[in-house]
């Protein structure tokens, strides 16, 4: 029999991310606010999740109306006792039992995980990635790349939002959800992992190469572009955003002109943060709203400094951009605070709750949806930007951004009304 866990406090965080884990080594599904250090809300102090041995199992009295829960236990002995390879461990059905469970739901975004890979999960929040650099997400039962990170071994490679992901080294995709495709995809530094993809306006599928790396990702980066318009770009809504955001806040509201905040490929991240960015435009009223089981709605409204209320702004984002990103450029287009330019957003409109448990296992589960400023639920349909603008990778040259050119051009434009 095996020893019962020692009793741990339950931890929770809440973020919002477009999916349930990234290749890269980094991620989460939305899950809400973050007020403390990614290392100790996940991990505890020292950065690594205890696993300690499962279950004791006790076969508990039935408590649904629905269901014999004696049969689970029947199905169980039978494993156990007739299945052609022995032996078989107990945590490896229990495990597989809770995965199945959450699967069954038909969410893709909410998840069982077991000690193993709710450590590397904790990992990859704590930011210590190694991988392709590239967010997946399923659409339609469809794996596909959310958004590639910018100077990452993905990119490089010549991945691009939206890029369905057929086969992973030879292996067929159809069916695969989001955790085994990301065990397949990561991997060591330095070894190379084949993706076969299917692209929109391309004939045939094609397989690309990609050579894993460790992955550094900033999470906002900040340049003076001509005619004194701050440019800055936002990776995700992580821990530390906010700080390095006021880093660059005095710099831009003593000398900015024009301020474009670019969203594109930002998978999302922390509720909390999203709010606070958001909350340097709005300076009253709802950010963002959410609803959960219960059907009562939650308004989270604008706090912080307002710094940057009154510099006109363009928004750039894309089918990459996704919860917390949407949530941002949804606030600031919703208060009529900025102007969204680009592509229609990767629409991900559900709240997510990670709970570590005591065995090291975790659980993330959609409970609750959230809503724009105005009332519209961007899930799936994401958020549509004022002006909309497609991104071509396949003809821009290197280095060439045009999107970026032409939120330039807004500020200078004659005919434009803000």
């Amino acid at each position: 029999m095996d020893n019962i866990p020692e009793k741990k406090p339950r931890k929770y965080v809440w973020l919002i991310f477009a999916v349930a884990l990234f290749s890269l080594s980094f991620g989460t599904g939305i899950v809400v606010g973050r007020v403390w250090g990614i290392k100790k809300a996940i991990t505890g102090e020292g950065g690594n999740v205890e696993i300690s041995k499962v279950i004791n199992i006790q076969r508990a009295l039935n408590k649904s109306d629905e269901v014999e829960f004696s049969q689970f236990w029947d199905v169980w002995d039978k494993v156990k006792a007739k299945f052609v390879k022995q032996p078989i461990k107990d945590a490896d059905l229990f495990y597989g039992s809770m995965q199945g469970m959450v699967a069954s739901l038909g969410d893709p975004y909410s998840v069982y995980l077991p000690p193993k890979e709710a450590n590397e999960f904790a990992k990859d929040l704590s930011g210590e990635l190694e991988g392709i650099g590239a967010e997946i997400g399923i659409k339609s039962s469809q794996l596909l790349i959310v958004s590639p990170l910018p100077d990452s071994p993905a990119e490089k490679a010549g991945l691009r939002p939206g890029d369905k992901i057929l086969a992973i080294d030879k292996v067929i995709t159809l069916g695969m959800d989001v955790n085994t495709a990301v065990t397949k995809i990561r991997g060591p530094a330095g070894t190379t992992v084949v993706l076969t993809i299917l692209r929109d306006g391309l004939a045939k599928e094609k397989e690309i190469s990609i050579i894993r790396s460790k992955i550094n990702v900033p999470s906002v980066t900040f340049s003076m572009k001509p005619g004194s318009i701050a440019y800055l770009r936002v990776m995700q809504f992580n821990g530390e955003t906010m700080d390095d955001f006021n880093k660059y806040v005095k710099s831009i509201s003593r000398a900015a002109k024009g301020i474009i905040l670019d969203v594109r490929g930002n998978p999302g991240g922390y509720l909390d943060a999203a709010i606070d960015m958001a909350s340097e435009w709005v300076e009253n009223g709802v950010i963002v709203s959410e609803k959960g089981a219960d059907g009562r709605g939650r308004d989270h409204n604008t706090n912080g400094r307002h710094r940057l209320a009154k510099i006109k702004t363009v928004v750039l984002a894309n089918r990459g951009s996704a919860s917390a990103s949407e949530i941002v450029a949804g606030a600031l287009q919703d208060h009529k605070k900025a102007v969204v330019l680009g592509e229609k957003t990767y629409g991900k409109g559900s709240v997510q709750d990670f709970e570590l448990l005591p065995d090291g296992s975790a659980l993330k589960l959609t409970v609750a949806e959230w809503f724009t400023p105005s009332g519209k639920n961007i899930n799936q349909s994401g958020i549509m930007p004022n002006i909309e603008m497609k991104e071509n990778w396949e003809k821009d040259k290197v280095g060439e951004d045009k999107m970026l050119d032409a939120a330039l051009g807004l500020f200078v434009s004659s005919t434009f009304a803000w």
